[in-house]
């Protein structure tokens, strides 16, 4: 099921409220109270809601997931009993008897655990990949049926290792099959996260309360999330999806630019709905986006730009291998580890690992330069139009994946590849409404993420009148966006696909 469908609007999120606050209010009878804590109702409900929300897209999926849901409970319940017991084997045994270094035996679970869900994660994903590889240097011609991926397998994966990784270095406990089972179907972010550390969500699980304000905001982030999916990033994509194979070059420009406005709404539209629907269910989701568009480099764009994913990596792989704190050429390597896994997450293909690459290239030359004085000299506007500039071409590696049609791609956009004939030319794509909605588009991902405008809209809406007007807008634009999203036959998010 996808959030910007009628279904999910008129249907799914009326009834599964309904019964959440039903069951919330029939807590406030003391019988109830106490059934519905020891027999845990409230989270057997949204598991159930959840596994109905994964199974509408594929139903035989759900079977899946509830198969590896069972594996990663009892070995995370496996690793915290050896944990607690601290069991360990000696490791390495010289002569002398004191000289002894020891391991402990939870490791020789843990390590199976994060291979098989890693196992799991390339067997769905990278396969194709690695046959392509393997009969490239063997002179091969073998061909594998593809195997059609559990949806948001890469998402899933992350999070049981980050279950598993939690419950081995000892930040958080184990909990039960339903803590364990909510936490990798809960439905606003199992397909396209974000991603929720077990640590920080086992916290939630256990004060799961009802707060007007965190209602109200989680209210506002739905509006507002839905305003930036159907009205700005469908309209993009939509653009996209209609130009021809012939074009000119200000139509390459501008296309690229669309691009990279349709791919920030988009994923940042559907965190804002996510964190919008936890927010309802009376959890707490971290912010995924911070206007990275507004950054001077690309170590501060990762800092903005999907957050959560950023902090899966730091804290499961960065500070693992040493992080920075060992040497600065063992930085340098653990930089690179970590930007070559983040472009291999995104997809099997190359351009998706040489995107990576750049970017990893781009964060080790910027900290290189951090003590460069002619460096720290540059403006701000330059290192700016720098950083915008690296983004607004790598997301052209991104937007394909296959060399050939990006290098098509790029040879229009400088001009080495013109076409004799073109039906369209960039005034085509471009009328007034797109080149509005661009506007529009760059004003929300730049201008309005500053910290200036931010204070004196927060004191704007603390009035009551501000406060009324806010409100105004945001329903109007829900109203506008349930017109497009029936209007429209552009919806799929871009991150369903990673």
């Amino acid at each position: 099921m996808i959030f910007t469908t009628l279904i999910f609007i008129f249907i799914f999120f009326p009834v599964c409220f309904a019964i959440y606050y039903l069951l919330i209010f029939m807590q406030l009878k003391e019988k109830v109270y106490v059934f519905t804590k020891k027999y845990r109702v409230i989270d057997l409900m949204l598991i159930g809601i959840s596994c109905f929300f994964y199974a509408w897209a594929y139903f035989g999926d759900i079977f899946r997931l509830l198969i590896y849901i069972l594996i990663i409970y009892f070995w995370g319940a496996l690793i915290q009993r050896v944990y607690q017991h601290d069991y360990s084997v000696v490791l390495i045994q010289r002569k002398d008897i004191t000289n002894k270094k020891y391991i402990p035996l939870a490791a020789f679970l843990f390590v199976p655990a994060v291979l098989f869900c890693t196992f799991i994660l390339i067997h769905f994903k990278y396969m194709e990949l690695w046959g392509g590889v393997r009969n490239y240097f063997l002179k091969d011609t073998i061909t594998r049926e593809t195997i059609s991926a559990p949806l948001g397998i890469s998402f899933i994966s992350f999070s049981a290792i980050s279950y598993l990784s939690d419950i081995y270095l000892g930040k958080a406990s184990a909990g039960g099959l339903i803590d364990c089972a909510l936490y990798l179907t809960f439905f606003p972010k199992v397909v396209s996260g974000p991603i929720v550390l077990w640590r920080d969500y086992n916290e939630q699980i256990r004060d799961r309360r009802i707060r007007l304000s965190l209602v109200s905001d989680g209210i506002n982030r739905i509006m507002i999330g839905f305003a930036k999916k159907l009205i700005l990033a469908d309209t993009f994509g939509s653009c996209i999806a209609s130009i021809s194979d012939s074009v000119d070059t200000p139509t390459v420009f501008g296309v690229s630019l669309l691009y990279m406005l349709q791919i920030y709404y988009d994923f940042s539209g559907y965190s804002d709905i996510s964190i919008g629907l936890a927010n309802m269910l009376g959890g707490s989701f971290k912010e995924n986006f911070n206007f990275p568009y507004l950054s001077c480099s690309i170590t501060e764009f990762w800092r903005r730009w999907h957050i959560s994913l950023g902090t899966w990596f730091r804290e499961y792989i960065y500070f693992p291998l040493g992080g920075s704190r060992i040497n600065q050429i063992r930085t340098i390597v653990n930089i690179s580890i970590v930007f070559l896994f983040t472009g291999v997450w995104h997809g099997a293909g190359w351009t998706y690992m040489l995107w990576g690459i750049i970017n990893g290239i781009c964060n080790i030359i910027e900290r290189l330069s951090g003590e460069n004085k002619a460096y720290q000299r540059l403006p701000k506007f330059i290192k700016w139009f720098l950083t915008m500039g690296i983004t607004y071409f790598c997301w052209e590696l991104f937007r394909f994946n296959n060399f050939t049609s990006c290098k098509e791609w790029f040879m229009i956009m400088f001009g080495l590849k013109r076409f004799n004939s073109i039906p369209y030319s960039w005034q085509f794509y471009f009328d007034m409404r797109m080149i509005t909605m661009m506007l529009i588009g760059i004003f929300g991902a730049t201008f309005w993420g500053f910290p200036q405008v931010q204070t004196r809209y927060n004191r704007f809406v603390q009035t009551k009148s501000g406060y009324l007007c806010q409100q105004v807008v945001f329903i109007m634009l829900f109203i506008l966006s349930i017109i497009f999203m029936v209007n429209s036959s552009y919806s799929p998010f871009i991150y369903f696909q990673y």
